[in-house]
């Protein structure tokens, strides 16, 4: 069999770092399996995600379009019905496109009853997944408290599994995946950051990587001859941070790297930065002992997903579908992990909004890259069309706003973007609260190339920015240096020029435009025309020639 890129396997994990893979040069971390798939393909190394918060980021990615333009701005907020997805385009290619895992799309259900979409029906239902046929959705997240569950459809396939392999409780995802057990037999749970690096309450082959990695499998393995896109996206090393043996004493303090901050960053920071610093998730990883548990655990949990790959692959290759299948590994965002005295995401320095993007294409024409590594300025949006590629089809780019990486893959270099865009609004966080932001105020914006990193911040505050070059690890803002005027300007005409573009005209191509651009003469309309001979000569017959002779009713003249 000819190898030919046919099929689609789109991996996503969930908050991983672009820094915590061996190829990416951590010095103790090992992940020989995705250092394998980087071996095969093409590794970029400098991709960024459009939003640095799941469902922002993410609704990116299947729209293939920014924040700004289809509005779902932040985790639960709805993606508006009249969106085109992945599976809108792909299946028009002839492609199907199924989901087994995670995608934190929230759907429009006003937009839907508006238009009498039942959730019930086919249209329906894609619309309401984020245009994905399931296989199986599974957010991860069934947390509970006082107010209920968090998500009270989350993990319900999970936690039926578990049950039925005797892990009797009422959420065993939460008691038995993501909780360990204290030395006095008593709940150790997951959300308690102490309890990171005891041992997850589950037989490591329970847990929920190796969970979601046989039900890709599975749907791989069922699924016929027509081409397809699966969309494995696994639930870790997102928090809770906790991950059964043998991987939860794997690692220990003398494994992880420092944490990269500076005392400057704390003394007069952009009021934005501090809002995040001083919250409470930046308190708690600013501290060591802090640390010292959670980041041997969030290593555990890489290795596992890098251990699941490794059986993946192994899979793939036994049943003969690496000639015909593209994979593409990557993340919605980083970690920060204690950087820069931050926890969680949020902003846009590299170990938040930078991620690690890996592609392997069995096609010919893809065997002179292999193995190397691209340092264009790529952007979670170029997705959607390389998968529109894939399928055989041209992408619609007067509605997805990425570029196809097929170009990389085979080893051209076409005409690319000089800048990398990422946006994020945090009006309902409590750091807008606490900073007295009005909604629309609350939003900031990213630029980065590779030399300057700049943050625009809604609001009348001043910008961020960072020398890539000279300050790799982003610990000194010049935002407020007099001598970076000119590059704060450059960014600021730059950021003006992307906030201009057409992103809204999605119902018309540009082919079409420029079709009408010929005038409307071929449909009889000649505004402006003196006479008969400005006209081509086909249609000069539509106004010229013998007139009709009308005669008054009731006479015979």
């Amino acid at each position: 069999m000819t190898r030919r890129a046919k099929n689609v396997l789109f991996i996503m994990y969930d908050q991983l770092r672009y820094d915590y893979l061996s190829c990416a040069g951590h010095p103790h971390l090992h992940t020989p399996n995705m250092d394998r798939l980087a071996g095969m393909g093409v590794r970029f190394d400098r991709a960024y995600i459009q939003s640095p918060i799941c469902g922002a980021s993410r609704m990116s990615t299947y729209t293939g379009r920014y924040v700004h333009s289809h509005g779902a701005a932040w985790n639960n907020v709805p993606l508006k019905v009249g969106e085109l997805t992945l599976g809108d385009h792909l299946r028009a290619a002839g492609m199907g496109c199924w989901l087994v895992g995670k995608t934190h799309m929230k759907a429009d259900a006003t937009g839907m009853e508006r238009l009498g979409l039942s959730p019930d029906s086919v249209i329906g239902a894609r619309v309401a997944e984020c245009g994905f046929d399931v296989w199986e959705r599974d957010d991860g997240m069934r947390p509970e408290g006082p107010d209920g569950f968090y998500d009270p459809n989350g993990a319900l396939k999970y936690n039926a599994y578990l049950r039925e392999k005797g892990y009797e409780a009422e959420n065993p995802w939460h008691v038995y995946a993501n909780s360990g057990v204290s030395d006095d037999g008593d709940l150790a749970s997951g959300w308690l950051l102490k309890n990171s690096r005891k041992p997850a309450n589950i037989a490591e082959d329970d847990s929920e990587t190796p969970y979601l990695t046989r039900r890709g499998m599975e749907f791989i393995a069922q699924a016929g001859p027509d081409p397809w896109l699966c969309h494995l996206s696994f639930i870790k090393p997102h928090w809770p941070y906790i991950v059964p043996a043998p991987y939860h004493d794997m690692y220990g303090p003398r494994q992880m790297l420092p944490a990269n901050r500076s005392v400057a960053e704390r003394e007069d920071p952009h009021p934005v930065f501090h809002a995040f610093q001083t919250n409470a998730i930046g308190q708690a990883f600013s501290r060591d002992e802090v640390r010292e548990e959670v980041v041997p655990a969030y290593m555990g949990l890489v290795k596992q997903c890098d251990d699941q790959l490794g059986v993946l692959l192994d899979w793939l290759a036994a049943t003969k579908r690496m000639d015909d299948t593209m994979i593409v590994l990557t993340s919605d965002h980083g970690d920060y992990l204690g950087d820069h005295w931050l926890g969680e995401k949020d902003l846009f320095h590299d170990c938040s909004a930078r991620v690690p993007l890996i592609i392997y294409d069995p096609s010919p024409e893809a065997d002179a890259t292999r193995g190397t590594v691209c340092d264009a300025l790529v952007e979670s949006i170029d997705l959607a069309p390389t998968f529109v590629e894939v399928a055989g089809a041209v992408p619609p780019n007067h509605i997805l706003e990425g570029r196809s990486l097929r170009p990389w893959l085979h080893g051209h270099i076409p005409e690319w973007r000089d800048f990398a865009v990422s946006e994020y609004d945090y009006s309902r966080t409590p750091m807008a609260g606490k900073l007295g932001l009005i909604s629309k105020d609350a939003r900031l914006f990213m630029i980065a190339d590779h030399r300057w990193k700049f943050m625009h911040a809604e609001g009348d505050f001043r910008p961020m920015l960072f020398d890539l070059e000279q300050d790799p690890q982003e610990l000194t803002d010049l935002g407020a240096s007099p001598e970076h005027a000119d590059v704060i300007e450059m960014m600021y005409q730059r950021l003006a020029k992307w906030s201009r573009r057409s992103s809204q005209r999605t119902t018309i191509s540009d082919t079409e435009i420029a079709a009408g651009q010929s005038g409307p003469y071929g449909t009889g309309v000649f505004i402006g025309v003196w006479d008969e001979a400005e006209l081509p000569p086909d249609v000069r017959s539509f106004v010229t020639g013998p007139a009709p002779v009308w005669k008054p009713e009731g006479t015979n003249e």
